[in-house]
């Protein structure tokens, strides 16, 4: 009995780290911002008939307008309450969202925010996405309910109460982040709510959660509220399926929390992945792609089983986050595409694609000032539809990248070779390299800064640079 238990309980383990995307697709979207009947759309016009496996969406529970700076894409990480009411749409539309989304086989991941609630200088009154009432001073949340003593205010021993060490293990858990209200998760009974939030959502249909701020988390408060998840709905899943579960933990090393402390909850995101890949294709400090021969745990990357794996996300486009300004973005858009090609190609993690929209940047000692600029809005600041140009590029500011030839080929080129193992690599001791996955398919980089042999995908502009990259799929 006992054996059979612990396999059990193995067998749970495992589920979360299983994307549970449908067969033969890899791959899966972060539709940053996007409304949910716009990604609706996306699934049954685009993403299902070019293989990919779903999408991460943002936050859908209500949260705090901000208006000073003008509705940030930030307070979308302000939570106010667990109803599903955003300037992404209300709870109809996210419901008709994830039927038709699952009817056309692309799954729903949702951004789960339950580390904190607003920031401690929210304010008060009715101004949230859906109306509700609260009391940032107060620390009262009546929507859900919380109130004071559902945070970690007593078990934070920082004078501020925020987190002054990020060397302190204790301090990064229990102390508040830039200023947001840090849940009580070691209770019981906020442990609760964040379930039956999850659960809400488990039942309308999503396949899992990326949770936010994990890292800020501790993993046995994590997994208490797991373990009150329900399995998928059984109108898309099969019986018995786990949600999955990847986890936002920043581990660059150097710091005491690690990516491994998470690994018992689900997947976790790999940050050096994209800050090292950055590196290489900018040719930085001496780095060249055939030094790309062992990419992953040989460069010191959590195991790929355990991985969450990214080129940018939405905050270190930004530079927020992790990895600094070797970070690839559409700003970069002829190096982007071969880092998000080298990601597609290789068999390393499970992959997201990007999807951004267009801000003006404005860089003032080396920061940019307009990194908190929301999504393309109105003069009300409800969200801008996403057109579609004729060209199949995207309109209202919406870069759309994962609509972008070579991005899209090479998603379906990742689904073609799944399974097959990495081999034939081949390189010219800088910047042209080459490899195989198994028998099913073939690709080639050439980032040298001059004409090397020309493969069949060249997406360089008309500058001086010749970048290009090559693939073929073996019938």
């Amino acid at each position: 009995m006992k054996a059979l238990l612990l396999l059990v309980a193995v067998g749970l383990c495992w589920a979360q780290y299983n994307p549970n995307t449908k067969s033969g697709r890899t791959s899966i979207v972060h539709l940053f911002e996007w409304r949910w009947a716009d990604i609706a759309l996306e699934c049954e016009r685009y993403l299902a008939p070019n293989g990919f496996g779903g999408v991460q969406i943002s936050p859908p529970n209500e949260n705090i307008i901000v208006t000073n700076p003008w509705r940030p894409w930030w307070e979308r990480y302000q939570p106010i309450s667990y109803k599903l009411g955003t300037r992404s749409g209300n709870e109809n539309e996210f419901k008709n969202m994830v039927t038709r989304c699952n009817n056309v086989g692309v799954y729903i991941y949702v951004d789960a925010v339950i580390n904190h609630m607003c920031g401690s200088g929210g304010g008060s009154g009715n101004g949230a996405t859906c109306g509700s009432y609260f009391n940032a001073g107060n620390e009262d949340f009546p929507s859900v309910p919380y109130s004071k003593s559902d945070f970690n205010d007593g078990k934070c021993k920082t004078g501020s109460g925020e987190i002054e060490n990020y060397s302190d293990v204790n301090q990064v858990r229990d102390c508040r982040l830039v200023g947001l209200l840090d849940l009580a998760l070691e209770k019981d009974y906020v442990r609760s709510k964040v379930a039956e939030y999850m659960n809400n959502l488990i039942d309308i249909g999503v396949a899992g959660f990326r949770l936010d701020a994990s890292k800020h988390m501790w993993p046995g408060d994590i997994k208490a509220v797991l373990d009150k998840l329900k399995n998928l709905n059984t109108q898309w899943f099969p019986s018995g399926t786990r949600p999955f579960i990847f986890q936002e933990v920043i581990d660059l090393g150097g710091e005491p929390i690690k990516a491994s402390d998470y690994f018992g909850n689900g997947r976790v995101t790999e940050f050096k992945y994209g800050a090292k890949l950055g590196t290489v294709i900018r040719k930085w400090n001496g780095e060249k792609m055939s030094y790309l021969k062992n990419w992953g745990e040989g460069w010191g990357f959590i195991a790929s089983d355990r991985a969450l794996v990214f080129v940018d996300n939405h905050d270190n486009q930004r530079g927020h986050g992790a990895g600094g300004a070797s970070i690839l973005t559409f700003f970069d858009a002829r190096l982007y595409k071969m880092a998000v090609g080298f990601m597609l190609a290789h068999p390393y993690g499970f992959t997201r694609v990007m999807s951004s929209y267009r801000w003006t940047r404005n860089f003032q000692n080396g920061q940019d000032v307009n990194d908190w600029i929301g999504p393309p809005s109105n003069g009300d600041g409800s969200t801008k539809a996403v057109t579609i140009n004729a060209d199949s590029t995207c309109g209202n500011d919406w870069v759309c990248e994962h609509r972008w030839r070579q991005i899209r080929n090479m998603v379906i080129f990742r689904n073609v070779v799944d399974g097959q193992p990495f081999s034939n690599w081949w390189d010219n001791g800088s910047n042209q390299v080459a490899f195989g996955r198994g028998n099913r398919g073939f690709i080639v980089f050439n980032n040298d800064d001059w004409n090397g042999a020309r493969t069949s995908e060249e997406y360089a502009d008309e500058s001086h640079q010749h970048i290009t990259f090559g693939s073929r799929v073996i019938p």
